[in-house]
């Protein structure tokens, strides 16, 4: 049995992240935001509350309606927001209070959210520096808009793009303490979890069972998922959510799912097997081809490659092979520049993660993936690589390649004659019912190259047959 004490940080650690972020900013106030309680259906109602991932970052504070202010210029931090009153007991018992939430997190001062507003208002007037991140949620961006004087478009516009990229540089490297709990995650629940679903892989059995089962062994560990899971027969569907069908012997049941820890670290893996616990040939085909563009792409990672590279080379690779059965032809080189190959596979090669599962992107992931003089490319598939930039140790990220047959797009290209110079349309019918296959698995960077992040879940073609057969 695990303790909830093995998982905190202590405040020396926060009082460290807040000093080197203050430090780089160099000037002015820094306001974190914490998230608030959200509705479902009427006040009294809210839904799960999730912290703020950055505020989780630099406070470890779980309390919804609170902000921690640094200031860059004196150094002093203070922690604002409202004591538990006696009916916060009576609904949810004896919480602590305001200070001493401040106190394990090395902050000294705490007091009231109407006393911040004084405080803003007086920087407000002396024309200081006010550094935020985005408010990616509506209550946020109002209650900034109150405590800063500003408008809704002021404060969209005031976004603190240093505060941005300061943020960023120093969550996207993980600490010893955060991969620990990144491979918590994966080994307590995850890697069980998928297993599970492996053999749950039985014709007759619905999609929404194999789900309730990965929910019963996350829960039992009083752990949460960490996005919706995607747990379908219909895996040419990339986030396909639904988990109405029953399973028929001979598909294939495409797994994305991970769970937080209990310091909300990520995980995210993706298994594919067959129902019934034989792939057919073809199936078996399209899957090792797959295992081949991840294992090629993991044995790339190293610090100052570009991950867009790598995600390039899983492409050609994807297209070489699809070439050899006769799904490709042509110039495998051209079709990739082409983008011929994102009818196969339209997505990124993988993201970054942490904190959330695709982490930081709610700073923009024009910072988290890229960087100045690394654009977005513009062509259909390519387009959504999240992360292509030049990679660094201490970076966690996904490496997860797929193949998919997606009926509609297919259909439609085939209908404009689109690439026909490197896509067999005519062998495609058949191929119309396969579904998809992602294999996916989270990577550290490491000073010499990679390390795959928890224990080993199968995903050789004889290893998944084994479980599930």
């Amino acid at each position: 049995m695990y303790n909830y004490a093995d998982h905190s940080m202590n405040s020396q650690t926060y009082l460290n992240r807040r000093k080197k972020l203050a430090e780089q900013i160099g000037k002015g106030l820094i306001i974190l935001s914490s998230n608030t309680l959200l509705a479902r259906n009427y006040r009294g109602n809210p839904l799960p509350f999730r912290q703020d991932s950055s505020f989780l970052y630099y406070t470890g504070i779980n309390i919804p309606q609170t902000f921690c202010t640094i200031d860059c210029d004196s150094g002093e931090e203070m922690l604002a927001g409202y004591d538990p009153t006696v009916e916060d007991a009576i609904w949810s018992g004896p919480q602590p209070k305001l200070i001493e939430h401040a106190k394990a997190s090395g902050i000294k001062i705490a007091f009231s959210l109407e006393k911040l507003i004084e405080i803003l208002d007086l920087a407000v007037r002396k024309e200081r520096i006010i550094h935020y991140l985005p408010p990616y949620t509506s209550e946020r961006k109002y209650f900034l808009s109150g405590l800063l004087q500003r408008t809704i478009e002021e404060i969209d516009e005031g976004v603190s793009r240093d505060l941005v990229r300061a943020v960023i540089d120093q969550r996207a490297l993980k600490s010893g303490d955060e991969i620990k709990e990144i491979e918590f995650a994966l080994n307590e629940v995850t890697r069980p979890m998928h297993i599970l679903a492996m053999k749950m892989a039985r014709e007759g059995v619905f999609e929404r069972e194999i789900v309730a089962e990965m929910f019963r062994m996350a829960k039992a560990k009083d752990l949460e998922f960490a996005y919706g899971v995607i747990c379908s027969v219909r895996g040419e569907t990339l986030h396909n959510e639904s988990h109405s069908n029953q399973l028929v012997k001979g598909q294939l049941l495409l797994v994305d799912a991970g769970v937080e820890s209990p310091m909300h670290y990520a995980s995210d893996i993706t298994r594919t097997s067959p129902v019934g616990g034989k792939f057919t040939v073809r199936q078996r085909e399209i899957y090792e081809l797959v295992l081949s563009a991840q294992m090629e792409s993991i044995k790339s990672i190293k610090p100052g490659v570009r991950y867009r590279d790598i995600h390039l080379q899983a492409a050609h690779i994807i297209a070489e092979g699809l070439k050899d059965l006769g799904l490709m032809k042509g110039n495998c080189k051209e079709a990739v520049d082409a983008g011929a190959h994102a009818l196969f596979f339209p997505h990124g090669l993988g993201h970054m993660m942490g904190l959330d599962v695709h982490d930081m992107e709610d700073l923009g992931e024009e910072y988290v993936g890229y960087r100045d003089g690394l654009e977005r490319s513009s062509k259909f598939g390519t387009a959504y690589l999240r992360l292509a930039r030049e990679l660094e140790t201490g970076f966690v990220l996904t490496v997860e390649p797929g193949i998919y047959f997606i009926p509609s797009l297919i259909k439609k290209w085939a209908g404009e004659k689109k690439y026909t110079e490197y896509i067999n349309y005519l062998k495609l019918d058949s191929y119309l019912d396969f579904g998809g296959i992602r294999i996916e698995d989270n990577v550290l960077v490491t000073p010499e190259g990679c390390r795959i992040l928890g224990d080993h879940i199968p995903k050789y073609a004889d290893e998944v047959e084994a479980v599930s057969d």
